[in-house]
């Protein structure tokens, strides 16, 4: 199984190769927003993006961010976000180990739950989360935009 690492400072343009590959989100703005937008992620403790690599290239990634949490004893909250394989190295088992990295930091930082949600429609994206250990149903997840 492919192994899964902290996201260094070196690894934006690789990741933002793999997000314009993509069919998620192509929208990861002008490089030098990207690159402010990518030095505030790493320096905020909170917030941990994850990545496998077949050498250079980042072949899958996730960001977990975590929250502190007046209820269940003060055990912080989990959120992972931004789940993205690349197409050429999808069933290989990268998204699983960024996935597998990102719950084991959540249970070290003690997050009480890992909340994901997922706006795909592929029912293969779904019974990959299913398999990573994401229960569906248990939650409704809701949307607001903001206005234009």
């Amino acid at each position: 199984m492919p192994n899964a690492r902290l996201a260094q400072a070196a690894d934006l343009a690789s990741l933002l190769e793999l997000l314009r590959v993509s069919e998620v989100s192509r929208h990861a703005g002008p490089i030098g927003r990207a690159e402010q937008i990518w030095l505030e992620t790493l320096s905020d403790d909170r917030i941990a993006v994850f990545v496998s690599a077949v050498n250079a290239q980042i072949a899958a990634t996730c960001m977990l961010i975590t929250a502190p949490n007046l209820l269940r004893a003060g055990r912080r909250h989990g959120f992972v976000e931004n789940v993205v394989t690349h197409p050429e190295f999808r069933g290989m088992g990268h998204g699983r180990a960024v996935i597998d990295a990102a719950l084991a930091a959540a249970w070290t930082r003690d997050c009480h739950h890992v909340l994901m949600q997922s706006g795909r429609e592929d029912p293969r994206v779904h019974r990959f989360y299913q398999r990573c250990g994401f229960e569906p149903g248990l939650r409704v997840g809701y949307v607001a935009r903001r206005p234009t």
